[in-house]
């Protein structure tokens, strides 16, 4: 359920992160999707009965967890997103599936699980089929070229950040507090950023970015976040890393509603891709 959760939630996410970084620049979108969310974090830490004091320590792991998923990594996609197009950074994204194995056996030792990797490079190779009508043809130069590195640093800060999560797990530090506080700092962080370039933080008042923006700050942000670094912390790196690749299915499905994407054969094997990486990563390992 944690699985179906996130990937629903996040799959679906990137039409109201579209309409976000319409109108404001993204350094002020992502303080006000982040400074409502904090507090709401903190409330459920509260709530869960999560202590909230913690040594100085621990809140390196806070800032490092704030610095990489919820303040560098989203910063550097919006402005990828500049430059390339949905579908590449989608493709680049998929690459945490195998980034999380690599990085949890340099970092923790962890054993690599070859069908993790067959089923996370299938997975996107799956993927880039389904957005091969915005991929062909491109060439990575000039802005293009900019973009797709921003793309592979930020799928790389995301990748960090799990292994930190999975760090101040083994510190004992509880999911939702770590996530409080990790909010907290990451906000501040993109709030000196936006300061240092001079962005006016206003409201954009209109109905369509109010709306996305509730549904990025009570469902993307806190009940999205909190149901993949529980699920990260269940099942590990690797298996939690490969809902990385069925977020561009939902998102897919939902521009078929929305924007009438339309189902190639190439698509369509694409998927058939993704949903046999699914099954070689989430089958439970024989005995």
């Amino acid at each position: 359920m944690l699985y179906v959760v996130t990937v629903l939630i996040w799959g679906s996410s990137w039409i109201a992160t579209h309409y976000q970084a319409a109108s404001i620049a993204p350094e002020v979108s992502i303080v006000w999707r982040y400074g409502f969310a904090t507090p709401l974090m903190f409330a459920i830490t509260v709530y869960r009965g999560e202590r909230l004091r913690y040594r100085l320590v621990d809140h390196g792991y806070f800032v490092a967890l704030g610095l990489c998923i919820f303040s560098i990594n989203y910063m550097l996609f919006y402005h990828a997103a500049q430059h390339v197009s949905s579908g590449l950074l989608s493709i680049e994204f998929t690459l945490a599936a195998v980034g999380n194995v690599l990085l949890g056996a340099l970092v923790f030792g962890t054993r690599i699980e070859g069908r993790a990797v067959l089923g996370g490079l299938i997975g996107i190779v799956g993927v880039a089929a389904m957005f091969y009508p915005q991929i062909k043809g491109l060439r990575l130069d000039g802005g293009a070229l900019l973009g797709f590195v921003l793309g592979l640093v930020a799928t790389s800060c995301f990748c960090i950040g799990n292994m930190v999560s999975l760090s101040a797990k083994r510190r004992n530090l509880p999911v939702f507090a770590t996530l409080s506080w990790a909010m907290l700092y990451g906000t501040v962080i993109v709030a000196l950023v936006g300061v240092a370039k001079g962005e006016a933080f206003v409201m954009d008042w209109s109905p369509i970015y109010l709306g996305s923006l509730v549904y990025l700050v009570l469902l993307a942000s806190v009940v999205g976040f909190g149901t993949y670094f529980t699920l990260l912390n269940r099942i590990g790196a690797a298996r939690a890393g490969y809902s990385t690749v069925l977020y561009p299915v939902v998102a897919l499905a939902a521009s078929t509603w929305l924007e009438d994407y339309r189902w190639t054969p190439v698509a369509v094997a694409g998927l058939a891709c993704v949903l046999c990486g699914v099954i070689l990563v989430l089958r439970p390992p024989k005995p």
